[in-house]
């Protein structure tokens, strides 16, 4: 080690820094809004309880804490003055009855990485800040990513959005104590250094690799609406099957056609994943259903292409039983690839600790895709040994995390090694 550089964190304080994420990530589990799951949506009340834990965490550090308007929780160390940032981060959402790692691990190593960069005993030629997004997964609203647009200036765009009380996204903001009129102070610096994003790979590629983490070359671009199916609600005895206008059985051969498409589509997926039939009752013909479509695909004009082939579907099978479809657009993110720097700055890393990381594609969307429209982003996958996420049994590795956490501290040293020189 040259006499000017900072000593390097021992792998076995890396452990230590790795073990207490993972601890706090079973601890955050606990703060849910549906007792026995976790389940924490855009500022429910345990999101308070979430902010408490991880400032505690960033107090000890000498970190600057705030939040901003959409409520997420900021902590910062500062560089000299004038210095960009470099943020690390993801989200602390869920969707209902989740695992205990999706998003939260990256937020908690973020405060890990920023406590062994410490532990080097030399400041930064930049700044960092950790960022916990207040929300990413898109339940309570329907469109995703709240958090992160407000970094880059778009979330005022959502805030008459309405959840299924009939509460706004600004009604949601006010009741938390914040002020959406301060958004502007949201957005992240014009001088960025970058973003990068850990998270669980939510897959099984790492696990066939035999590696523990991965560098993402790309995230999928991804559309979803809702379609509303209309006909005539009528009895089920006495209505003769050529005189039904059944929105349900449109809505079935829609369903079934998108996933024969995405079958046959390579790279494509197609989800139905909500479906409401009404008025809901076994001897009545439904006169409404609506039902929500996910596709997504690495490349936009697959996705597009694939999208306008399942809306004829659904206006052909609609017509066939005289029912009106009405299509609403909820989300359009179009294929976002990774910065070519940090992504080579991540596998450099990866070697010099001597880690295969290879790269593949998320078929999830994070909120790196919607920062890389302001900054350089990037994404270092963690290996999900069951491929589960999503789901209460997600898992990580113990040694996994201590390979992501040295990974990400690597990194940040030969960044700042390369921007004092």
């Amino acid at each position: 080690m040259k006499a000017d550089e900072p000593a390097r964190p021992a792998s076995a304080d890396l452990s230590r820094l790795s073990r207490a994420a993972l601890d706090l990530c079973a601890e955050l589990a606990t703060l849910t809004e549906v007792p026995g799951q976790t389940t924490r949506t855009y500022l429910c009340p345990s999101a308070a309880q979430m902010h408490t834990r991880l400032r505690a965490w960033a107090d000890r550090l000498g970190m600057t804490t705030r939040l901003d308007a959409v409520g997420n929780l900021r902590s910062r160390l500062e560089g000299p003055p004038g210095a960009p940032t470099l943020y690390l981060g993801s989200h602390l959402d869920t969707v209902p009855n989740a695992g205990a790692y999706d998003g939260i691990l990256g937020v908690v190593l973020g405060y890990a990485a920023a406590e062994a960069l410490q532990a080097g005993g030399r400041p930064l030629p930049f700044g960092i800040e950790v960022l916990a997004f207040s929300e990413e997964e898109g339940v309570r609203y329907g469109v995703s990513f709240i958090g992160s647009r407000a970094l880059v200036g778009t979330a005022d765009e959502l805030l008459d959005r309405l959840d299924r009380e009939g509460r706004s996204v600004r009604d949601a903001i006010r009741a938390f104590g914040l002020d959406e009129t301060e958004l502007p102070g949201a957005l992240a610096e014009a001088n960025a250094l970058g973003y990068l994003e850990v998270h669980i790979e939510q897959g099984p590629v790492l696990q066939d690799a035999g590696a523990a983490v991965g560098v993402v070359s790309s995230i999928v671009g991804q559309s979803r609406l809702t379609l509303g199916f209309a006909g005539q609600a009528a009895h089920a005895g006495t209505t003769p099957m050529t005189l039904r206008r059944d929105p349900l059985a449109a809505a079935a051969r829609f369903m079934v056609a998108a996933e024969d498409l995405a079958r046959a589509t390579p790279g494509l997926v197609a989800t139905v994943g909500m479906i409401e039939a009404r008025p809901g009752a076994g001897n009545v013909i439904p006169g409404e259903v609506s039902l929500s479509l996910d596709i997504r695909h690495e490349f936009d004009a697959v996705r597009a292409e694939a999208l306008a082939a399942l809306l004829d579907t659904a206006e052909r099978e609609a017509a066939a039983r005289g029912v009106t479809l009405a299509v609403i657009p909820r989300m359009e993110e179009s294929a976002t690839p990774m910065d070519a720097g940090l992504r080579a700055g991540l596998h450099e890393a990866a070697a010099g600790l001597g880690l295969a990381a290879p790269e593949l594609v998320s078929g999830a969307g994070h909120d790196a895709q919607i920062l890389a429209a302001r900054m350089p982003a990037a994404m270092l996958f963690v290996r999900s040994p069951n491929a589960l996420s999503h789901h209460p049994d997600e898992m990580v590795n113990p040694e996994d995390v201590d390979a992501a956490l040295a990974v990400v501290v690597r990194l940040i040293e030969n960044l700042a090694g390369g921007a004092r020189a």
